[in-house]
């Protein structure tokens, strides 16, 4: 029987597929839209053949991935870094060239699969990233207030205790910008209720989750930084190591490699910017903490290798080691113990 390799180019309306038999040779290309149902239909003819389906990651890709596999296609997402840098060696580049290229990659095997999360993992997820761009959106509320009150030879005073009670101390015998501040504490006020709601609905959330609970026995480690983690990771088994999510965060550094050269960089930045910023503010954390307590063993390590290095080269080290102790903890089903240090 022939076999089939196809790429799949996804943008936000259409969708470019080429299919390509075992030698190589071209069998079909063509456009259809963005949707599970109008590709199944393209691939049916060949869906008896189907050896791989190959698509790279992108906003669209956990969504189609998913409708691909329930209808029994062997969808295989790929890291879009490393299909980028094979695409760019085409001249003429088009969505249409792109499927071409794809479905040589899943003709030849040379990709990079990607785990695609679950969908309890991906709404998480999105609750993170709502929660977070609400904090966002009254920061800059916040900060776009004092800069324009500035402008004008105004400071926001220390009294009375509530952020719009300052605000609008400010404003008096200031008519002029009252309307120009005003709407921007309304957008602040709303940002910081919608922030609590998001947050209240996480806090649910994680306290029916047996492995956030055990995360968060770690010194450090709160609902968010735990929530995150598990969210981010999904399936702990994928590590046959534990010190191997320090690199997936995008926490180890860089190793440069030529001829007589030979050095080392700062950490790659590679992975989960949100998971490796969560991990870097539980660590400062931890650090900076001055009761004594559980823990310590973790802050005199950090400590020690600050005095030896620098304060930030000590964070991203603690948080690495965060990271490695909470897949541990994770993965043996127990909770923190000082020893583990």
């Amino acid at each position: 029987m022939e076999r089939y390799y196809v790429g799949l180019d996804v943008s936000k309306e259409k969708t470019a597929i080429c299919v390509r038999r075992s030698d190589g040779s071209m069998d079909k290309a063509c456009e259809t839209r963005t949707d599970p149902d109008a590709i199944f239909a393209a691939l049916a003819p060949f869906r008896d053949g189907l050896e791989r389906v190959i698509l790279e990651t992108g906003r669209m890709a956990n969504w189609l991935y998913d409708e691909l596999t329930r209808r029994g296609l062997p969808a295989v997402c790929v890291d879009a870094r490393q299909a980028h840098a094979v695409l760019g060696q085409m001249h003429n580049k088009t969505d249409t060239n792109d499927a071409a290229m794809l479905a040589d990659l899943a003709r030849t095997g040379f990709y990079r699969k990607v785990e695609v999360k679950s969908r309890q993992a991906q709404e998480r997820r999105a609750l993170l990233t709502a929660r977070d761009a609400a904090i966002s959106i009254r920061t800059n509320a916040e900060n776009t207030i004092r800069g324009l009150l500035a402008s004008f030879g105004l400071r926001v005073p220390t009294q009375p205790r509530t952020y719009e009670g300052r605000i609008c101390a400010v404003l008096e015998g200031h008519d002029a910008l009252a309307p120009i501040i005003l709407p921007l504490l309304a957008v602040r006020t709303e940002a910081l209720r919608q922030a609590a709601a998001l947050t209240k609905e996480l806090v649910r959330q994680v306290k029916g989750s047996d492995a956030c609970l055990r995360l968060m026995t770690v010194p450090g480690v709160g609902t968010v930084t735990a929530a995150t983690f598990v969210a981010t990771i999904d399936a702990p088994e994928r590590f046959a190591k534990s010190r191997s999510v320090g690199a997936y965060a995008g926490l180890t550094s860089r190793r440069y490699q030529s001829g007589a050269i030979d050095y080392g960089g700062r950490i790659s930045k590679r992975g989960d910017r949100l998971l490796r910023t969560i991990l870097y503010e539980a660590a400062n954390s931890l650090l900076c903490r001055v009761k004594p307590g559980r823990g310590m063993a973790l802050k005199n390590w950090a400590t020690a290798l600050k005095q030896r290095t620098s304060h930030k080269k000590a964070v991203v080290a603690l948080a690495r080691k965060l990271a490695v102790i909470m897949h541990a903890i994770w993965t043996s089903g127990g909770v923190f113990e000082e020893r583990e240090a």
